[in-house]
């Protein structure tokens, strides 16, 4: 992990940019720590990072964690065919709905 002041990552962006690809790049202001340069290797590592960030995700994902530790969570199975009853009702022709699902590779997986 790299340490670099503010007014450095400024002057020499294109440099920090090629370094956080390998570790990442902690900017400091008045030497504080404030920002962290990390290299994204493709988009859906980007979607993760943002997601991860998103407090409405997170809250999200805090809730579901809760649930299941008081136990009231569901299984893979039974969440995937709750996905497909709620598509097929979704779908005008239904057919169309269970054909886009098994061309998707739908499936359960434990």
């Amino acid at each position: 992990m790299k340490i670099a002041p503010v007014a450095d990552v400024k002057a020499r962006l294109s440099t920090y940019l090629k370094l956080c690809a390998e570790q990442p790049v902690v900017v400091t202001k008045n030497g504080r720590p404030t920002a962290v340069l990390i290299g994204v290797p493709d988009e859906e590592e980007l979607e993760r990072l943002i997601l991860a960030y998103t407090p409405r995700f997170r809250a999200i994902l805090d809730a579901a964690e809760g649930r299941i530790r008081e136990g009231r969570g569901i299984s893979h199975g039974e969440f995937w065919k709750t996905v497909a009853k709620k598509r097929r009702k979704m779908s005008p022709t239904g057919n169309q709905t269970r054909s886009r699902l098994s061309a998707q590779g739908h499936g359960v997986r434990s």
